[in-house]
């Protein structure tokens, strides 16, 4: 009963680490160039620019 209740927090506790270890990455990056342009076009851009 204990190693099962050990187990359920060691699982749960786990998955919070990844889940914050997440949240610090995302925070901590700078933004990628293609997505400072879709901000900063909007809808006015064209979409085909291959032709």
């Amino acid at each position: 009963m204990l190693a099962r209740r050990f187990t359920i927090v060691c699982l749960l506790m786990s998955l919070f680490g990844m889940f914050f270890a997440i949240l610090v990455a995302e925070a901590g990056r700078s933004p990628r160039s293609w997505d400072e342009a879709t901000r900063m076009c909007g809808l006015a851009c064209p979409t085909n620019l291959r032709h």
